[in-house]
């Protein structure tokens, strides 16, 4: 028994006639009469009787008819659900985002921005948490998408790098800072031990990447003075800005109060101090229309100016973007390959 079956039974039963049902099916009278047969076969009765005059429906064929109905009309409240679904989410979608602190406050406003320029009907609902709690929204596919400032070791994430940032040093516009900057007496890592540190909260992409940079330098982590844990990166300035210490912290954060000259900022000693910024999404599950066009939209704009500070250098060597899957690298040339993300 099935829907076809049973559909083609109730057309019958209502119409009266094998062939006005064949008709309105889009179907032959054989196959019609094909599915009835299978029916009584089944069931072990028979369902209509043919007369001179049309078709009339047995007992036990009325008996049939009161569920045969209803399991058509649930058919058909199914499909128009879906199709009401369909309807509604081509004409509105929504996108969830788990972003971290920097990307959230610094880089995802502007790309939604520039989203909407270009579509419309989709509504995006944002939620700042640290790296890895945005990992773990991935994982989890609790979100659609989402943007972090560190690679945890997860094989359930694919990342995309879309902007380069920088990890600075930012210090209190005071004399003697003035005059480290002067003589570049910031270029020994040792002055850092000697300084009251604020730092980002646990579970930051920027602590983490902080404390993997100090250990490179061999600064010994539980020797340094830390005053204080924050969360919000702009608290972090104001904190600074009032002499309470220094801190590790991205450029983007920082930009404003340094080009105001309201603190100092400083490279990390003998160090690399730029830091990727990524997408990262769990290739296990379809990406929805919109998340692809938002992708999109990052990848063609990873490389202007305004976005990103390295230009230059990445298109010298001829690299569109850098993918990283769990601990794995690799590289794309210009114009050759398509990001998995998109697949």
């Amino acid at each position: 028994m099935n829907l076809k079956q049973i559909e083609a039974f109730v057309k019958v039963a209502n119409n009266r006639s094998f062939s006005q049902t064949a008709k309105e099916l889009y179907l032959t009278q054989p196959t019609i009469s094909a599915h009835i047969s299978a029916l009584e076969e089944e069931l072990g009765v028979q369902l209509f009787v043919r007369t001179t005059k049309g078709v009339r429906v047995t007992e036990e064929g009325k008996k049939l008819y009161l569920y045969a109905r209803q399991m058509t009309e649930l058919e058909e409240n199914i499909k128009t659900l879906f199709q009401k679904r369909g309807e509604d989410e081509a004409s509105s979608q929504q996108v969830v985002i788990a972003a971290s602190t920097i990307p959230a406050q610094y880089l995802v406003p502007k790309i939604l921005a520039e989203y909407n320029k270009l579509y419309s009907n989709v509504q995006f609902r944002v939620t700042e948490t640290d790296s890895a709690g945005v990992i773990e929204e991935v994982q989890n596919h609790t979100i659609d998408i989402g943007f972090t400032g560190s690679i945890l070791d997860k094989r359930s994430c694919s990342y995309l790098s879309f902007y380069e940032d920088e990890l600075l040093i930012v210090t209190p516009n005071l004399p003697r800072f003035r005059k480290m900057e002067k003589e570049k007496m910031a270029q020994r890592p040792d002055w850092i031990l000697q300084e009251a540190i604020i730092m980002r909260e646990y579970g930051s992409g920027t602590r983490r990447e902080t404390e993997k940079r100090l250990r490179r330098l061999g600064i010994d982590l539980s020797g340094m003075n830390v005053v204080a844990n924050m969360s919000s990166p702009e608290a972090i300035i104001r904190s600074v800005k009032s002499g309470i210490g220094i801190t590790f912290i991205s450029r983007l954060a920082a930009q404003e109060a340094i080009q105001a000259g309201e603190v100092l900022a400083f490279p990390l000693p003998r160090e690399n101090s730029h830091r990727r910024i990524y997408m990262v999404c769990n290739p296990h599950y379809p990406l929805p229309r919109a998340v692809k066009q938002l992708i999109r939209l990052v990848k063609k704009n990873v490389y202007a100016a305004e976005w990103h500070p390295c230009l230059q250098k990445v298109q010298k060597h001829g690299i569109l973007l850098q993918m990283q899957k769990g601990s794995a690298v690799q590289k794309f040339p210009l114009r050759k390959r398509k990001h998995p993300l998109l697949a």
